[in-house]
C-alpha cells in the first residue's frame, strides 16, 4: 500500500483557505457581538446619557454630542488609503474650541519632539495634552472618568468602529504616519484596545502603534473578551484619562 503524498504547494493552498474561514468566522461572531453588547448598553445607560448631556448644557453653550471626522479602517492594497466616518463623543470643550493646539501636540508627539510634549502635560508619565484651555469644568469630569467616550456606542452600532481595536485616528495626525505606522489602520478601530488596558497614553506613540500592530496580528475572540473584562478596572482607575 503507497501513501499518496499531498504537495507542498497543495498544503499551503489548504492552510491559506482555513485560515480565511477562520478569519470570516472571527469577523462575523465579533460583529454580532460588538451589536448586541453596543445595543444593549445603550438602552441599560440611557439615564445616564440624559445625565450627562443636561450637565454639559447646564455647565457650557453648544451641543451636548461632538462629532469629529476620524480615520476609520483603510483600504488599498498598501492600506494606505484611509477612510473617514463621523465620530461621536460627549462634548468636553468649549463650542469655540480650536484644533490647532491639539495639532501641534499630535505632531510632536508621533515625531518624537519631547520638548514640546512636555510642556503640554502635568505629568511626565503621561503622553497627553493635559494643560488644554479649551476643555470645560464639566468636561474634564467626564473626560476623567471616560463618560465622553459613551456615544462611541452609536459608531460600533453603525459599523463604523467596534468595542475592540486601535484607537481612530485623526486626519492630521495619519499625514504625520511614517510607513509602518498604517499598519495599525488595516483593522477596524475601536472603544478599548490593547494600547487602552496595558500602557493608556503611558508611552511614546511608536510604542503604542506596536501593541496595535500586536493586537492586529493576534486578534480572536478570547482576546477581545480579556481586553473588555480589563477596560473595566482602567477606567475605574482613571489610569491614562484627563
Amino acid at each position: 500500500m503507497t501513501t499518496k503524498l499531498i504537495p507542498a504547494q497543495q498544503t499551503a493552498s489548504l492552510s491559506a483557505t482555513y485560515l480565511a474561514r477562520d478569519k470570516q468566522l472571527y469577523q462575523t461572531v465579533k460583529r454580532i457581538l460588538d451589536f448586541v453588547i453596543a445595543l444593549t448598553l445603550l438602552v441599560i445607560l440611557s439615564p445616564l446619557f440624559l445625565v450627562i448631556a443636561l450637565c454639559i448644557k447646564l455647565d457650557s453653550p453648544g451641543p451636548v454630542i461632538f462629532s469629529q471626522k476620524r480615520v476609520g479602517r483603510s483600504v488599498g492594497n498598501n492600506g494606505d488609503e484611509p477612510t473617514l466616518f463621523t465620530f461621536y463623543k460627549f462634548r468636553s470643550m468649549r463650542q469655540d474650541a480650536g484644533s490647532e493646539v491639539h495639532r501641534q501636540y499630535v505632531q510632536a508627539f508621533i515625531n518624537g519632539n519631547q520638548r514640546f510634549v512636555a510642556e503640554c502635560q502635568q505629568n511626565q508619565t503621561v503622553y497627553k495634552l493635559e494643560k488644554d484651555q479649551r476643555v470645560t469644568r464639566f468636561g474634564r469630569f467626564i473626560r476623567k472618568t471616560s463618560l465622553d467616550e459613551l456615544p462611541q456606542l452609536i459608531n460600533v452600532l453603525k459599523g463604523d468602529m467596534s468595542l475592540v481595536g486601535p484607537r481612530p485616528a485623526l486626519p492630521y495626525e495619519v499625514e504625520q504616519y511614517k510607513p509602518w505606522h498604517y499598519r495599525r489602520l488595516e483593522i477596524m478601530p475601536g472603544i478599548t484596545g490593547l494600547w487602552q488596558v496595558e500602557a493608556r497614553s503611558t508611552v511614546p506613540f511608536n510604542e503604542m502603534v506596536n501593541l496595535d500592530i500586536q493586537y492586529a496580528e493576534h486578534q480572536s475572540l478570547w482576546l477581545d473578551l480579556k481586553i473588555l473584562f480589563q477596560t473595566i478596572p482602567t477606567v475605574l482607575s482613571g489610569r491614562g484619562a484627563g
